[in-house]
């Protein structure tokens, strides 16, 4: 490197360490979906033991390529660093560069290159000792320092320096744990429940069902808007919209007012799963919460998980609160357009006094009048897909 310093992301993963001989596998859907984060960004990604560090990129770009790579999920934590010659006055110099003028520090030295002639213990004391004397005002505390100074000495002749570890997305690489289908509506809950999800590796399909003329293409944009926010942890997903505007029409003019809501869930999983059987994905996701709304009791559930034959259907948030869903959409930046005041398919012929604890045979019965494999079709047969 001839003294050159070049600015590189460090990037260290979670649970893929556990995964024993299969940790291969794990490692490589993870670089592949750090390489999706950074389309479009020139750079090259290195994997030393233990870590990936993102180099020969433009320093300009230092801050977006932080920002997408901390937002994949497998992440454990990022830091922004530069990379020099594993030499002790090289090292130091940057080390004097991104040391701060006064308060407490300590050198914490993690040495992969074990033929590097000064231990890890040695570097510590060499670095400090030197830092000591460029900055007087600096005094050394090893057990709650204001500012922690990192030195990795890599095998291959170079040492990372760097100061502060920020938090990554946490959880599974994308595409580890099968494909599911998210109903995605454009409230709070299910960005947060596709969310969580994917957290755990799963890869996303997104289904969104809309009733217009009934509900604008307002509200329509608004759900594609969360399903792109949401693709930015995922790699991308598809998104189906379905019409389910002639089905409320027929519940509304053949079945009990009190059934709409249940009646209609039951529709939308009947949905759900034959697009889960079209496009590959093993389960259905819902972002219901226990109680939480009328059909979310657990009658409700049982009343809509009923029509559901062969996937299993899976709800992240069910033992939230909804300030606690609150906080976490927040958190991902789906609440602010969560809360954008159109509404979504559910709204439409919104009954007074909707049930609460259905009776799955009076529901059935109720559902008789209808003619469930037409109108399924008929829905199915206007499905659109974007990518985004």
């Amino acid at each position: 490197m001839n003294g050159q310093r070049e600015k590189v992301v460090i990037v260290r993963y979670c649970e893929i360490h556990l995964k024993g001989k299969n940790r291969g596998y794990f490692e490589q859907i993870f670089m592949n979906n750090l390489e999706k984060a950074l389309a479009g960004i020139r750079h090259e990604i290195r994997r030393p033991s233990g870590r990936y560090v993102v180099e020969n990129f433009d320093a300009d770009m230092t801050d977006e390529i932080e920002e997408r790579v901390r937002k994949v999920f497998g992440v454990h934590t990022v830091s922004v660093g530069t990379k020099v010659r594993a030499d002790m006055d090289e090292i130091f110099d940057e080390i004097l560069r991104i040391a701060p003028e006064k308060g407490t520090f300590k050198i914490e030295t993690n040495r992969a290159d074990k033929h590097f002639p000064l231990d890890s213990m040695q570097v510590n004391a060499q670095i400090g000792g030197r830092l000591l004397n460029a900055k007087p005002a600096l005094k050394v505390d090893v057990h709650a320092p204001d500012t922690v100074l990192h030195v990795d000495i890599r095998e291959n002749g170079t040492a990372l320096v760097f100061k502060g570890i920020v938090k990554g997305a946490g959880g599974m690489p994308v595409g580890t744990a099968g494909k599911g289908m998210l109903l995605l509506s454009g409230g709070i809950d299910s960005p947060v429940a596709g969310y969580m999800i994917a957290k755990r590796g799963m890869t996303l399909e997104c289904l969104h069902f809309h009733s217009y003329p009934y509900t604008n293409m307002q509200a329509r944009e608004k759900v594609e808007e969360l399903a792109r926010i949401l693709s930015g942890y995922t790699g991308g997903l598809n998104l189906h919209v379905v019409s389910v505007t002639h089905i409320q029409e027929e519940i509304h003019k053949k079945c009990p007012e009190e059934m709409m809501i249940t009646l209609l869930r039951r529709f939308m999983m009947r949905i759900a799963e034959r697009l889960c059987e079209a496009s590959g994905a093993q389960c259905i996701v819902t972002g219901e919460s226990l109680g939480q709304v009328a059909s979310q009791t657990i009658e409700g559930m049982t009343s809509s998980n009923a029509v559901v034959k062969n996937v299993p259907v899976l709800r992240p948030l069910v033992g939230f609160d909804k300030t606690e869903i609150i906080e976490k959409a927040r958190e991902i930046g789906t609440y602010e357009t969560s809360v954008l005041p159109y509404e979504d398919c559910c709204t439409v012929f919104l009954p007074k006094h909707p049930l609460i604890r259905p009776d799955l045979a009076k529901v059935e019965k109720a559902e008789s009048a209808l003619d469930v494999e037409g109108l399924l079709a008929e829905a199915l047969s206007g499905e659109e897909i974007l990518r985004l």
